[in-house]
């Protein structure tokens, strides 16, 4: 990974924006997580279901890595952060 070598200014709409994006990373995940919380208990309660919710399950974490993935991406290209 290669930092800035001088100091990163942002204007005060490119961190409302920073902002913006962090606040729906966080909603996102929150949703995703509280689906895999939702169909936990389901399994737990009505273990019959188990099948059906196990695609709940699954869907959840490639979505929460998407997410995160995405304000990465976002943040480095700010910050002027280079992955090598």
């Amino acid at each position: 990974m290669t930092l800035p070598t001088q100091p990163v200014t942002l204007t005060a709409e490119q961190i409302a924006e920073l902002n913006r994006r962090l606040s729906n990373m966080r909603h996102d995940i929150n949703n995703q997580l509280s689906l895999v919380l939702a169909a936990s208990e389901l399994i737990r309660a009505k273990p019959h279901m188990a099948e059906r919710m196990t695609a709940t399950l699954v869907e959840q974490p490639p979505k929460i890595a998407a997410a995160l993935q995405s304000f990465s991406a976002e943040f480095e290209k700010m910050f002027g952060i280079q992955r090598k």
